[in-house]
């Protein structure tokens, strides 16, 4: 099979009556599941959609999402993923940059795209899972998603699976450093990778997943929606993360044998766990991704909840990368080891030579899962592949000698004071470790005498007084190299996060800079 959609339908052929997916009180057995994405698929058909056309989804976790997902790649369209968080501006970016024709959306999303319609002239449908609260311009036709999933599927209609070089989604860049792109995933990269991540985190069709991470995100959608539909799994998705009543879920469902969360939620989870005195049920793994966790959470985490979390690096353009090993050392503070048939290495960022182990630098990413490039942005495109096809990443890291890798933060966050390199991380580690110190963001800003300044935003511990900012600083002379530590401490209530909880440093460095 060359296709995860083809691997999802063969499950439905085989065992239709199998749990694929539950959703609160819903539940959908491969079979009924195949059966809506089909008639999705075919409504989009009758409606003569072209292969290759974009077909936005700006919606919430749901079965619609899901259906809709599978069933625009098997009318052959191109998915166009959009974060539920993006307003107006990026909204206008996005659906433009892709020409989406289509987008499947709420009644909260009908709101923000109203404004814009005008301006938009390639969006000519609308396909809403709830009724639109607002007034819409007679150009764009608006159907219910339910009123085309209750057509008739017609043996008859001609039903072909993409092939495995079409691109089956655009998964828009979070655009930190400038509009984002939009990375155009193959279907074989779709497949590919998840044949390597089920293989290395030994993902059967016995296993359960709760999964409450964004399904317009790359962890949630190619790695926990993609595990359950190629292994033949079943997945409990909710339609948020609530630390409440995932605690509880994964407390008291015996079922369930996998969560997969970024940093922010585990640490949510274990709040929510030392507030009630619930514990979660032993599970055969836990994963983080998607932010880097610290040494300090993994070592909670394992030590009240007797899980040790395996930690993997990932990125919209490759999805997976690295993990760390299922049977074997789960190295805190590290992403691993490749997964098997992909390569990674560490390059000198201005000469672009490898590096020896233990030596920092970028990271290059090679292999079956990578992007095919970038949507109509040839220039963006040949900037990021040397001739040898090694994708730049733009994560600083290194490879340690027992070949795990180790993420020290962006290329482009590299601060260089006094002809210094300074990375981020190294300093968020040791402020972190600080007893009043509940998070920490370190970032440049330009000095007039150093070229860049060092700069650490601190929110401070709960139930612990805020720190007297020179004690942070004296803090980090006393452990680092006296040109690391923060000329400039800022305390904060809280520090900008992303839909999936990591440090948005470009809004930090906006708003400090502005000071």
């Amino acid at each position: 099979m060359h296709t995860l959609l083809e691997v999802f339908l063969e499950h439905a052929r085989r065992t239709p009556d199998r749990l694929a997916l539950s959703f609160g009180s819903e539940r959908y057995s491969y079979g009924e599941l195949a059966r809506r994405v089909t008639a999705f698929a075919q409504a989009l058909l009758r409606r003569r959609k072209e292969p290759g056309e974009r077909v936005a989804l700006f919606l919430e976790n749901s079965p619609a999402f899901v259906i809709a997902y599978l069933g625009a790649q098997y009318a052959r369209c191109i998915v166009v993923l959009v974060n539920t968080q993006y307003r107006q501006v990026e909204l206008s970016h996005i659906l433009s940059d892709s020409e989406a024709r289509t987008c499947v959306t709420g009644a909260a999303g009908v709101a923000e795209l109203a404004p814009l319609l005008p301006s938009l002239p390639s969006l000519e449908w609308l396909i809403t899972v709830e009724p639109p609260g607002a007034a819409l311009p007679s150009s764009v036709t608006v159907t219910a998603f339910d009123s085309l999933l209750a057509e008739p599927v017609e043996a008859q209609l001609s039903m072909t699976v993409p092939g495995s070089t079409e691109t089956a989604v655009l998964g828009y860049t979070s655009g930190t450093t400038g509009r984002s792109k939009g990375a155009m995933l193959r279907q074989s990269h779709l497949l590919s990778n998840i044949r390597a991540v089920t293989q290395a985190w030994r993902w059967t069709a016995e296993d359960r997943l709760l999964l409450a991470l964004p399904l317009f995100h790359t962890h949630g959608l190619m790695v926990g929606l993609h595990g359950t539909l190629y292994t033949g799994a079943s997945v409990d998705l909710r339609r948020r993360f609530v630390a409440s009543e995932v605690l509880e879920a994964l407390h008291s469902d015996d079922s369930l044998t996998l969560f997969f969360g970024v940093p922010t939620m585990y640490s949510r989870l274990l709040e929510e766990s030392r507030r009630t005195g619930l514990r979660p049920r032993p599970l055969r793994l836990m994963v983080s991704g998607s932010a880097p966790l610290s040494a300090q959470l993994f070592q909670e985490i394992e030590a009240e909840f007797g899980q040790r979390i395996l930690e993997r690096y990932g990125m919209t353009e490759t999805i997976m990368n690295t993990t760390n090993p299922y049977d074997g050392e789960r190295r805190p503070g590290t992403v691993g080891m490749p997964f098997p048939g992909q390569e990674a290495r560490v390059v000198d960022v201005r000469g672009r030579q490898p590096l020896a182990d233990g030596e920092t630098g970028e990271i290059e990413v090679r292999g079956p899962h990578v992007f095919a490039g970038y949507w109509r942005r040839e220039d963006a495109s040949r900037e990021s592949f040397d001739a040898d096809g090694w994708f730049r990443t733009g994560d600083l890291g290194l490879r340690d000698k027992d070949g795990y890798f180790h993420i020290t933060g962006r290329a482009r966050e590299l601060i260089i004071s006094g002809g210094f390199n300074i990375y981020p991380r190294e300093v968020e580690e040791v402020l972190a470790t600080h007893p009043g110190v509940g998070e920490v963001a370190v970032l440049g800003l330009p000095d007039p005498d150093f070229g860049e300044q060092v700069v650490a935003v601190v929110v401070p511990a709960a139930g612990q007084p805020a720190p007297e900012p020179q004690t942070l600083v004296d803090w980090c002379k006393d452990r680092l190299a006296s040109f690391k530590k923060p000329r400039r401490v800022e305390l904060v209530d809280a520090l900008p996060r992303n839909a999936l909880g990591k440090v948005q440093k470009h809004v930090l460095r906006e708003r400090l800079g502005s000071r």
